[in-house]
Parts: C-alpha cells; structure tokens; sequence
C-alpha cells in the first residue's frame, strides 16, 4: 500500500494526553471521507488503545512515553499506538471480553478495538511492551482520491 500521509507523536503517559490523542487523530482523518460515526468509532478505538498503555502497559506511570503514529493509503486508516511497558503475558486471553489486569475495570477495550477496526493486530512482549495496530477501510475524498 503506498503512504499517502503520516504523522507520529510521543507524549507521556498522562491521563490528558488519552483526550489529546483521540482528538488529533480525529483531526488527521477528516482528511478522509469519514461519516461522523466512523470519527466517533475511530476515537474510541484511539482512547481504548492509549488508555491501555497508560494504564496497563505502564500501571498509570506519568514519566513513561506513548508512540502513537497514524498512516493514512488510499484504501483506509491505519492506526499504531506503542508502549515500552510491561507487555501482555498471554494476548489471547487479553483480547476476551470482561479480562482485565485492573479489577476496576471492564475489560472492554480489545472488545472496542476490534469492533471499530477492520483489522487489529497485537504485538506484545513481556517487560518490552505492547504494539496494537488498528486498520479502518475508508476512502480518499474529493480531488486527491481522483488523482490517485
């Protein structure tokens, strides 16, 4: 698939910068021919994911660092956020509904990721950290899309 656009960030693992990424990756889709539903479907999944770095990946430590890098093709959205944490022992049993680390959580966060992806994958390792990968098929609007 060719790279029409990408952009990364880094911010520490703050509560506030779950917000800030929702939003900046929202304003980088409406690049896209997004219905508000998809935006709001693709915030979530951003939310989940960033939420999850903080929270288990990193178990709510402000000074870590979260990767986030969003890379817009002509066929959709692919979405990468990276934690340098703690890992998942066993990314199967993570991916169920109702499983948490954290007994004051759901557990529902794979079960969104996955419900407002088209594809996701997860690449974790036990005290290196944890990569989810998100793909949303949308399409290009307007004159760029004709161009290519």
């Amino acid at each position: 698939m060719q790279v029409l656009n990408r952009f990364s960030l880094e911010f520490y693992s703050i509560p506030e910068n779950v917000a800030f990424a929702r939003v900046a990756v929202a304003a980088f889709a409406s690049q896209l021919d997004c219905t508000l539903p998809e935006l709001e479907e693709i915030k979530v999944a951003v939310s989940e994911a960033v939420g999850n770095a903080i929270i288990h990946g990193y178990r709510n430590k402000p000074d870590k660092i979260v990767y986030l890098t969003v890379t817009i093709y002509k066929e959709g959205l692919e979405i990468q956020i990276k934690d340098c944490g703690n890992g998942i022992a066993d990314i199967k049993l993570a991916m169920q509904p109702a499983f948490s680390t954290d007994p004051e959580r759901m557990g529902l966060g794979f079960v969104f990721m996955q419900s407002f992806s088209d594809r996701i994958n997860v690449e974790s390792q036990k005290g290196v950290g944890t990569t989810i990968t998100m793909f949303k098929n949308i399409g290009i609007r307007g004159a760029r899309a004709r161009a290519n």
